[in-house]
């Protein structure tokens, strides 16, 4: 099963205050906050902005390594993983946006727009799209 929680590193910034938030899986992901809960609430923007690099970019997305001590836990918002996971499985399968909209019995632009980072795409679409790649979409949580 592939999850799409990453972990993050925040160091304080000497020159300007705050902290600094790297993603070890994710070397172009790098932002910065006040405190700490603002810089977990800018690393989640940011590792949303990175994916979503990556999936218009069609670069692999890696797996994420297992967080460590003082590290922190990040998810991709519930609708970008998803999106995420129908572009992985996409590439897995090695099946074209035409290929799959047949699958869907729709046409290729609503394929394009479900993989469009920036299109609010339904998740019962994606959810269909991964089952017709053979995949579950499936969804969990944990405490805040």
């Amino acid at each position: 099963m592939r999850n799409f929680t990453y972990p993050a590193t925040l160091k304080p910034d000497r020159t300007g205050g705050g902290f600094t938030i790297t993603f070890r899986d994710l070397p172009e992901a790098v932002t910065q906050g006040e405190d700490v809960g603002d810089a977990v609430a800018q690393a989640g923007d940011c590792i949303e902005e990175a994916i979503a690099g990556r999936i218009r970019l069609e670069e692999p997305i890696p797996e994420p390594s297992r967080t460590r001590k003082g590290e922190y836990p990040i998810p991709v918002p519930a609708l970008m993983a998803a999106k995420a996971a129908m572009f992985l499985a996409l590439k897995e399968t090695g099946l074209t946006r035409v290929q799959l909209a047949k699958r869907l019995k729709c046409d290729e632009k609503e394929v394009r727009r479900m993989l469009d980072p920036r299109h609010k795409s339904r998740i019962d679409r994606i959810e269909a799209a991964l089952e017709a790649l053979g995949k579950q979409l499936i969804v969990g949580y944990r405490a805040a």
